[in-house]
């Protein structure tokens, strides 16, 4: 889509109509002030829309990338539209969101149409002493099982780079892939 030229886009606002009197008769002031016309019809049609423009559920698709950049938000052009819609909707609230589970679920969610449920002890050590012992390493690192939700199948090459870049620095998780929910989320 080009908001370039439309032909036969009438102009709201014509300059013709605002040049003094002594040039409402005079053809070539109208000729030429029309052809302006031309050139700022989509001008304005742009900026009396401008709101829409910014919002996500209505931009024009090609806007979504524009806007995407705006929030941070990921946007592939491979998606469907209302997918690429709603990852910039939503992109404020993910990051207030990164680097916890539910962070991380929902992004799997969105981006790749899996479902997921992560699993960690969620302990944490704290001392009033200073100079005390570090605590020992935990036993397992934090488990991400995904399934395939609104995908037919996992993308298991993206799930791995989501759960790593959403995962907290100085944590390292596994993934889990599995062809269905898991028991407990069958009932």
């Amino acid at each position: 889509m080009s908001r370039a030229a439309v032909p036969g886009l009438p102009s709201r606002h014509p300059i013709g109509e605002q040049l003094p009197a002594l040039y409402a008769d005079d053809d070539f002031a109208q000729r030429f002030t029309a052809g302006l016309d031309t050139v700022l019809a989509p001008v304005f049609a742009t900026l009396d829309n401008l709101p829409a423009y910014l919002d996500p559920r209505v931009t024009p698709t090609d806007f979504l990338a524009w806007l995407a950049s705006w929030v941070g938000a990921a946007d592939d052009p491979q998606w469907p539209v209302e997918l690429r819609r709603e990852a910039v909707v939503r992109a404020v609230e993910l990051h207030r969101w990164r680097g916890t589970r539910r962070g991380l679920v929902e992004a799997l969610r969105l981006a790749l149409g899996v479902r997921a449920e992560v699993h960690d002890d969620g302990g944490s050590w704290w001392s009033n002493t200073a100079g005390t012992d570090l605590p020992p390493a935990p036993a397992d690192a934090p488990l991400v099982r995904v399934w395939p939700d609104r995908a037919a199948h996992v993308d298991v090459a993206g799930v791995r780079e989501i759960v790593r870049a959403m995962c907290p620095v100085h944590s390292v998780c596994r993934v889990e892939v599995l062809p269905g929910p898991p028991a407990d989320e069958r009932r």
